[in-house]
């Protein structure tokens, strides 16, 4: 059985409508909050998954 794992929002912690599986590899990838209305960069890999901060302009 495929480990899967809903992504969570960074900002309020809320289940996106993404799922992750052990063997996905996202790069650069733009996650969208439907309850905080946020949409944020992230890197995932392994079932990690890193915030990329972007600076401001």
């Amino acid at each position: 059985m495929e480990q899967i794992h809903w992504i969570c929002c960074p900002n309020c912690g809320n289940k996106t409508r993404d799922r992750l599986r052990a063997d996905t590899v996202l790069i650069n990838y733009p996650i969208y909050c439907p309850k905080c209305k946020q949409e944020t960069l992230i890197n995932a890999r392994d079932l990690q998954i890193t915030v990329i901060k972007e600076p401001d302009a």
